[in-house]
């Protein structure tokens, strides 16, 4: 009989721990396994990614609510649970400023709500063998299921999340396993929560190189022309993790020493595009940094860049740089705390720190040298990036 497995997201937006989770389910053993996809909202691009071995659970209309405004959660007859974002936010904002968090008060709003909207929301009806939490916070599958084992996944660099620790301790200690994307991801959790040392394992992102390959000849409309031009790539989220200001930023440097031919596009969206636009224009930089917005296909645009950048300030283990290598782009990433694990530094790519002069220096570096682009490309051509094995960690886990 096979083992049931349930597997729960918020949505299927654009974005990398969706992504990561696709290729998963573009690799799962479904003759051993029956899986149960719980998405709280069912919107996303990703969703039509979605294998047809899947079993998508309809939605619960309670549970939309994390991804509605709150005044469409009003209006659909929810009270509670608006109630409880907007006191939240509040609480939120003066542990916020309390602590100065630079990212503002958004993760621990999303503690608050997480933790106490459990307490109005329904129980799963079903009992799995496993149930499996693949993003924070994992109060749901904590809290509302019943399964024999809980596993929760870690996709960031933990330690600098700027979280209230108590909440996610209580959160943590109900999972039987936490799973790491990374060593180095791990390392930093457990920096976090060092009492949390025998409940982590890393199991790698599983990647599915013939459906990226596949992805990636699709035909697409694409901005990117060759005249003479030198194309920068990066896909993320437009968040102050991923760095697109200093990007935007060494960008500028590079167009005053001359470089004016160097274009920049980024696949992505995100809550800090209004302010990306603004340094844009500031800059001059309107037709040379170009934000693409969503795209549900990125890998066609990285297919034709002559370099992939990932100027992150921080990453947990960045799906786009393992994709970028499979397609065999020479590849540039910034010197996050877990950047090492990535990236094998002047074989796959290159690694440089993270301030705009020294990620303005090293893009002039590879755009300058032509043989170490080649040379780091055909690196990555002749080397295997699939990992299904991975799986076997967590089908090991599951029997």
């Amino acid at each position: 009989m096979k083992k049931r497995i349930l597997i729960t997201m918020y949505d299927m937006e654009i974005g990398g721990a969706e992504r990561s989770l696709i290729n998963m389910l573009h690799t799962f053993d479904y003759e051993q396994y029956h899986v149960d996809l719980f998405i709280c909202h069912h919107v996303g691009e990703f969703i039509k990614l979605i294998p047809a071995q899947v079993n998508v659970l309809p939605e619960v209309e309670a549970y939309t609510t994390f991804r509605k405004s709150i005044k469409q959660s009003i209006q659909d007859g929810y009270l509670i649970i608006p109630a409880i974002r907007v006191i939240s936010k509040l609480i939120g904002n003066k542990i916020a400023h309390k602590y100065g968090f630079h990212e503002g008060s958004g993760y621990v709003e999303m503690q608050l709500v997480s933790k106490y909207a459990m307490r109005v929301l329904p129980y799963f009806q079903k009992e799995y063998d496993v149930a499996i939490s693949y993003a924070w916070p994992h109060d749901i599958v904590a809290s509302k299921v019943q399964a024999k084992k809980k596993i929760a996944w870690i996709h960031t660099d933990y330690s600098t999340l700027e979280v209230q620790r108590t909440i996610d301790l209580e959160m943590w200690s109900k999972f039987d396993c936490i799973v790491a994307v990374s060593e180095e991801c791990k390392n930093a959790f457990l920096t976090a929560y060092p009492e949390l040392i025998e409940q982590v394992m890393v199991i790698e992102n599983i990647t599915s190189p013939q459906f990226i390959k596949d992805m990636s000849c699709e035909d697409v409309e694409l901005p990117l022309q060759k005249n003479g031009e030198f194309y920068l790539v990066s896909v993320g989220r437009l968040s102050h993790a991923k760095g697109f200001d200093n990007a935007i930023q060494a960008l500028r440097l590079l167009h005053n020493k001359g470089y004016t031919n160097i274009k920049w596009y980024v696949v992505g969206y995100g809550g800090e595009e209004k302010a990306l636009r603004q340094l844009i224009h500031g800059t001059n930089l309107e037709n040379s940094f170009v934000l693409l917005g969503k795209q549900l296909n990125p890998y066609p645009y990285i297919q034709v860049c002559d370099l992939y950048v990932q100027p992150s300030r921080y990453e947990g283990k960045a799906v786009t740089v393992t994709e970028a290598k499979i397609l065999g782009k020479p590849i540039l990433i910034t010197n996050y705390p877990t950047a090492k694990s990535q990236l094998n530094h002047l074989l796959e790519g290159m690694i440089c720190e993270g301030n705009v002069e020294a990620l303005a220096e090293a893009i002039e570096s590879l755009y300058l040298q032509s043989e170490l682009r080649e040379k780091l490309s055909q690196y990555v051509k002749s080397r295997d990036y699939s990992n299904s094995y991975e799986l076997d960690k967590l089908y090991d886990m599951i029997n």
